[in-house]
C-alpha cells in the first residue's frame, strides 16, 4: 500500500477525501512543481507516490509541530486550514494585491454569530455598524457587507481607500465588459504595431525548450533534498541562455533603456514598451463617461500593471533593483523572462474582475460601507461620513459604533503608501507618508516602537469618541515586541481575552516557519 502510485486525478481524488474539501489534479500539480510531493514518471505518465501524500497532508503532524514550536495556547481552529486559497481570496478579496492582510474567514469568525454553533459569546449583530480604523484593503468592510452589517473605514492612504471604495461599489457589469473589451481590442491593436508580439512567441518558446532540457518537474524537488546547489546551477544556466537573449533583443529592436536614477517610479521600474502600453490604457479609461466604470477600470489596470514591474517573480514584493534581462527565477525553479507588455495581464484581470464583482453582487447585503480617507488618530468619523454619505452618518449618529476589527501596521514592515508607488505615480494620488503609524522607513528600535504605540492608542482613544458604550475591540496583531497591553492602558482599555492563532499561509520568502499572530480582546 504504501508504494502504491497514484495519477494526479487519484492523487486529488485521496487528498479530497482525506481533507473533506476538494483538491483538484491542478494543486496536486502545483505541489509538484514547487517539490512539496514527490512524483515519478511512468509510461509517461507523471505518478504521485502514496505515502507522499499521507506524509504531506498529516494534520496532526502539522498541529503538533507548530504546537511544539510556538506552545499549547495555539488555537488550532483559527488556522483555518481547510480553507482553500480560493477561498480565502474569494470575489472582491482579490481583486488587487495588498500586502499585510487577513483572510475573510478570521473577520467571519469573530464578527458572525452563526459561523462557530459552538461560540457562546456573540459580539455583533446584523444591523450594527463596524469600524476598521486601518482599512488597509478593506477585508473587515466587505465581510461585513456579507454579514449584513454597515462598516466604515479610515486609512491614511488615498489609494488604499480607492482600492476598498472600488471593491464594493455597484456596477453595471454588462457596461463595463464592454468597455473593458473596446479597451483590450484597441490594446491589441496598439500592440500589433510593434516587433513587441513576434519578440515576446519566440523568447517563450525558446525558454520552454531550454527549461525542459534543464529543469525537468523533479529539479525543484532534488534542490529541497540538498542534491543541488540552487545558486551555483541556477547561475549558470541563466550564464547560458543570455546569448539567446540578446540575440533575440537586437533581431527584434526591443528598447530596454531604463534611467536607473530615475525619480519617476513609472520610468524606473517599467520597461519603455510596458510604460507605453500603461499609458495608451489609462487615457482611453480617462474617455469613459461613466465615474464608477472609469474607477473599476483603473482599478483593474492597477492591478495590471502592478504585475508587470520589471522585476523578478521572487522580489515583487521588495523590488530590490529592475531587471531587463531573463534570469533564473528562486521562485519557478527555471530561468524566466521580464515582462514585455501589459496586453495578457489587461486581458485576463478584465475577465477575472468582472466575475469577481458579480460573485459578490449575489452575495452583498442592502448595507453601507465607506472607506474614508484620513488620520485615524485625529478623525471626527461622523463629520466626515457626512461629508461622503449623509444617509450612513445619519444611521451611524443614531446607532452609534459597535465596536471595531481591524489589524493595525506591524511596526517597522511595511511602507504602506511605497507599496503601491506606481498608482500614486500614474493616477496622482496625494501621499501622506509622514502620517504612516510604524512604518518600514521608521525601524523597529526603541523610539520606532515608542511612537507605535503611542500612535496606536491615539488611534483607539479616538475612535472610543464615536463606539456604543458596550464596544468590541478585536486587534489581529503579530506582538513580539510586547506592545498591546501598554496601548490598551494608554487608550483607556482593558485586554479581555487573546486568542493566539497559526497563519498558515504568508507571503514572506521564511513563510516555512511556523508563525502566529494574536487576536487581542478590548472593552
Amino acid at each position: 500500500m504504501e508504494n502504491m502510485l497514484l495519477t494526479l486525478k487519484q492523487a486529488s481524488q485521496w487528498a479530497s477525501e482525506h481533507l473533506n474539501k476538494n483538491v483538484t489534479p491542478a494543486n496536486i500539480t502545483y505541489l509538484i512543481q514547487y517539490g512539496r510531493i514527490e512524483s515519478v514518471v511512468d509510461n509517461g505518465l507523471t505518478m504521485v507516490p502514496i505515502k507522499s501524500l499521507e506524509a504531506y497532508y498529516s494534520l496532526e503532524h502539522r498541529e503538533k509541530r507548530w504546537k511544539d514550536e510556538l506552545g499549547n495556547d495555539l488555537n488550532w481552529t483559527l488556522s483555518f486550514e481547510k480553507f482553500k486559497e480560493a477561498e480565502t481570496t474569494k470575489h472582491v478579496h482579490r481583486l488587487h494585491p495588498y500586502k499585510g492582510k487577513f483572510i475573510p474567514q478570521l473577520v467571519e469568525y469573530f464578527l458572525d454569530s452563526h459561523t462557530d454553533k459552538f461560540k457562546r459569546d456573540v459580539y455583533f449583530q446584523p444591523g450594527d455598524i463596524v469600524l476598521d480604523p486601518f482599512c488597509g484593503s478593506g477585508t473587515t468592510l466587505v465581510q461585513a457587507s456579507e454579514l449584513g452589517m454597515h462598516a466604515v473605514g479610515i486609512d491614511v492612504s488615498a489609494f488604499n481607500a480607492f482600492i476598498f471604495n472600488a471593491k464594493v461599489g455597484t456596477y453595471n457589469l454588462t457596461h463595463l465588459y464592454e468597455e473593458s473589451r473596446k479597451i483590450t481590442d484597441a490594446l491589441k491593436n496598439f500592440v500589433a504595431t510593434s516587433e513587441i508580439l513576434e519578440f515576446d512567441a519566440k523568447l517563450a518558446e525558446k525558454l520552454t525548450e531550454f527549461n525542459n532540457q534543464y529543469f525537468p518537474v523533479s529539479f525543484k524537488r532534488r534542490v529541497r533534498l540538498g542534491e543541488i546547489n540552487q545558486k551555483r546551477y541556477g547561475a549558470e544556466k541563466e550564464a547560458a541562455f543570455l546569448k539567446t537573449y540578446r540575440e533575440l533583443v537586437a533581431e527584434h529592436h526591443i528598447d530596454l533603456q531604463m534611467p536607473p536614477d530615475s525619480a519617476r517610479f513609472m520610468k524606473q521600474w517599467y520597461l519603455p514598451g510596458v510604460r507605453a502600453e500603461i499609458d495608451f490604457v489609462y487615457n482611453l479609461i480617462q474617455e469613459v463617461e461613466d465615474p464608477s466604470t472609469r474607477n473599476a477600470l483603473i482599478l483593474i489596470l492597477s492591478r495590471t500593471i502592478r504585475s508587470c514591474r520589471a522585476t523578478t517573480h521572487a522580489d515583487l514584493g521588495t523590488l530590490r533593483k529592475p531587471v531587463t534581462t531573463t534570469y533564473y527565477c528562486r521562485k519557478h525553479g527555471k530561468v524566466c523572462k521580464p515582462l514585455f507588455s501589459i496586453l495578457g495581464w489587461w486581458d485576463r484581470y478584465c475577465k477575472d474582475s468582472v466575475q469577481r464583482w458579480g460573485e459578490f453582487s449575489r452575495l452583498k447585503t442592502d448595507t453601507l460601507q465607506h472607506c474614508i480617507t484620513g488620520d485615524s488618530r485625529t478623525i471626527d468619523i461622523f463629520r466626515m461620513l457626512k461629508q461622503v454619505d449623509s444617509q450612513f452618518a445619519e444611521i451611524a449618529q443614531k446607532r452609534w459604533i459597535k465596536g471595531i476589527f481591524t489589524s493595525p501596521p506591524y511596526v517597522g514592515l511595511i511602507n504602506y503608501h511605497e507599496q503601491h508607488a506606481y498608482a500614486y505615480d500614474l493616477f496622482d494620488f496625494k501621499r501622506l507618508d509622514e502620517l504612516e503609524i510604524g512604518p518600514l522607513f521608521r525601524g523597529k528600535g526603541r523610539e520606532a516602537r515608542e511612537s507605535y504605540v503611542h500612535g496606536v492608542a491615539e488611534v483607539f482613544k479616538n475612535c472610543k469618541r464615536f463606539l456604543a458604550n458596550d464596544y468590541d475591540v478585536f486587534v489581529v496583531a503579530n506582538d513580539k515586541f510586547n506592545m498591546y497591553p501598554t496601548i490598551a492602558e494608554m487608550a483607556g482599555m482593558q485586554i479581555v481575552n487573546q486568542h493566539k492563532r497559526p497563519v498558515l499561509n504568508r507571503t514572506e520568502k521564511n513563510r516555512g516557519s511556523a508563525y502566529s499572530e494574536t487576536i487581542y480582546h478590548l472593552k
